[in-house]
């Protein structure tokens, strides 16, 4: 017992020397009231609220409520979830940089990237709930009966460790013990990667869709999530600075944008590769979908905005027009969203062959997708939760380097 107690006790001082701001009401309302404050305050209330709405039309009339189909059973909640998972793994990456791989151009970054990375995967989270239905039964029966053949359940398991070890990491960063945040850091990096991949493993395993089967999309998906996750950083130290930043900040955001720079051009090769071999010999099932895809403006939206504006600012300005990259930080999220709505509505285009050999059956249209009202304003709850939580953060934690 009296070891039980002891490990209690340190257990609990270990939490009160977490260091933390005591905040009010009075402090999370006092900030600049500048014209784009209060629009991105009123933005996230209405969110919060749409949020609000949204689930209780979810609760009153479950999954009717969403425009979810059995010939398209993926819908925006999916792809919402995929946006804030890779900004999570994205935000993971960028992060250690600093405390992990010991690049001190990129220490001032640490804090505020775990924190977002924990911030979004919450976020998706949350998102995610309201599409699987029962949420508690998973949790319960992910322990009791696991499907260590299935690519979802390791999913989940491993995102679920991920987000323990960046908490951990990140209570080690707020107390300055870099030691024991890079130990945490670098298991953390480690299992969301694997986190990650699998997710992109789960489209790769689908046999019966040939557009998104193989390996592509478990390495396509690694690559992504850092260029999200550089993407929000300029966004973060954008707001941060107010577009004025000092010379360290600069150092590092010009090194971030170099690594931008040949990230979207290792993008731009292997997205066009991937192209040229889904329609080269025409194969059924899969050229057909690729050149539907490619006549679509909601792709050419993801290409514009998340590749060619960013990568030709970058390289315009040889790095050095952080203002400038900041903008087209914020075009790229516009497209990575567009990317992941991409990822799940391509996939399940084309129609799968209907069991019928005897009968007459007329050829197979493309399947046709809209998110209802009820998903769009879950999603955009997500987003809200998502400002909301690192808001309340930057009151509550000092997210700045200590110099």
């Amino acid at each position: 017992m009296e070891t039980v107690a002891k490990k209690s006790s340190t257990i609990k001082e270990f939490i009160r020397s977490i260091p933390i701001n005591k905040i009010g009401v009075k402090d999370l309302l006092n900030f600049e009231k500048s014209p784009l404050n209060l629009f991105l305050a009123a933005l996230t209330l209405v969110f919060l609220g749409l949020f609000v709405v949204g689930v209780l039309f979810y609760l009153l009339h479950g999954h009717h409520a969403y425009n979810v189909t059995r010939e398209h059973p993926w819908g925006l909640l999916i792809a919402v979830y995929i946006f804030f998972v890779v900004s999570s793994t994205g935000l993971c990456i960028v992060g250690s940089l600093g405390d992990v791989f010991g690049f001190k151009d990129y220490m001032a970054i640490s804090k505020r990237a775990i924190f977002g990375s924990i911030v979004t995967i919450v976020a998706g989270f949350v998102v995610i709930a309201f599409e699987i239905g029962h949420p508690i039964t998973m949790m319960i029966y992910n322990v009791l009966t696991p499907g260590l053949t299935s690519a979802i359940w390791w999913m989940g398991t491993l995102y679920g460790l991920y987000l323990t070890f960046m908490i951990i990491e990140f209570v080690f960063l707020l107390k300055n013990d870099m030691k024991s945040a890079k130990t945490f850091g670098l298991i953390g990096l480690l299992v969301g990667l694997a986190a990650h991949s699998n997710l992109g493993g789960v489209f790769g395993f689908l046999n019966a869709r040939t557009i998104s089967n193989g390996v592509f999309y478990p390495t396509y998906f690694i690559l992504t999530a850092f260029i999200t996750g550089v993407f929000i950083a300029y966004i973060m130290m954008g707001f941060r600075y107010k577009l004025s930043f000092p010379k360290e900040i600069q150092t590092m955001l010009g090194g971030l944008a170099k690594i931008q720079a040949l990230l979207i051009s290792i993008l731009i090769f292997f997205v066009t590769w991937k192209f040229l071999t889904d329609v080269y010999g025409g194969m059924p099932n899969r050229a057909e979908v690729a050149e539907h895809i490619l006549g679509s403006w909601t792709f050419w939206a993801e290409v514009i905005l998340a590749m060619l504006i960013p990568l030709t600012i970058i390289l315009a300005s040889k790095a050095s027009a952080y203002k400038a990259i900041f903008f087209a930080s914020l075009s790229g999220m516009v497209g990575i969203f567009f990317m992941r709505y991409n990822l799940v509505h391509d996939t399940q285009l084309k129609p799968l062959q209907e069991m019928k050999i005897r009968e007459y059956q007329l050829p197979p249209e493309w399947i046709h997708y809209f998110p209802s009202a009820t998903e769009i304003m879950i999603s955009l709850g997500g987003l809200g939760l998502c400002l909301a939580l690192y808001y309340v953060g930057t009151k509550l934690f000092s997210l700045d380097t200590e110099h």
